[in-house]
């Protein structure tokens, strides 16, 4: 289990013939460092903040209405 905490997977075997794995859980991180952040930002695609506000007016609903009308 050591080995497996440590990031080594092992196969599993019955009588020569593979039945499973026993690998370690994949931990999602919970925080991005900024600088990983910036470096993701920067080699994606240019985006046009007008076209992107555009997009989202033209999808708002100005009207208020009562989440628990039906």
């Amino acid at each position: 289990m050591d080995a497996v905490q440590s990031g080594h997977s092992f196969t599993v075997t019955r009588d020569g013939h593979q039945i499973g794995e026993l690998v370690p859980l994949r931990r999602r991180r919970r925080f991005v460092p900024r600088a990983e952040f910036a470096a993701m930002s920067q080699a994606g695609p240019h985006m046009s903040l007008e076209a992107f506000r555009a997009d989202q007016d033209a999808t708002l609903d100005d009207e208020a209405s009562d989440p628990y009308e039906r």
